[in-house]
């Protein structure tokens, strides 16, 4: 039987909803922030770029992840589903953005299905592990970004 797993992490930055929207939109800028390695646009969205239907390839070691843009509500939500590079399917992501007082709430969710039935508990404590790391990233990355700028962010070495 196949069970669908799914998660969410949390985190809050001193950084606007706009600041960390820019680094979610933005793919160049997840190896500066996160544990990926580098990142390749593998076709344009519709609007050009990295717009709605937008396929991006991120690295991680041996790791090919081709993911589709599928949602972009500016400066509150950016989804994305698995196309391949990972054992799941059925996998959607939404990283939703909530401004407060003092900056954003970051909720990073995860949903997906393992392709080998018995994994699914592994692959959500992997991926779990993972998207932890990059919501932390992106909390300080984005604090420390300058606010409307697209500067070099959080460089690797300092994570």
């Amino acid at each position: 039987m196949t069970r669908h797993c799914d998660f969410s992490v949390q985190a809050r930055t001193s950084a606007p909803p706009s600041t960390v929207y820019r680094l979610l939109r933005d793919g160049a800028s997840w190896p500066r922030w996160s544990p990926i390695d580098s990142f390749t646009l593998e076709r344009e969205g519709s609007e050009g770029g990295e717009s709605l239907g937008a396929i991006r390839v991120f690295r991680t070691g041996p790791v090919h992840s081709r993911e589709l843009l599928v949602e972009l509500d500016v400066d509150r939500r950016l989804s994305y589903t698995a196309l391949s590079g990972l054992p799941l399917r059925d996998h959607r992501a939404d990283v939703d953005l909530t401004e407060l007082a003092d900056g954003t709430q970051i909720t990073w969710r995860e949903q997906f299905t393992a392709r080998v039935p018995g994994m699914g508990w592994l692959l959500k404590r992997l991926l779990r592990r993972f998207v932890q790391r990059c919501v932390a990233g992106l909390a300080l990355g984005a604090a420390s970004a300058p606010a409307d700028s697209h500067q070099p962010l959080l460089d690797r070495a300092t994570r």
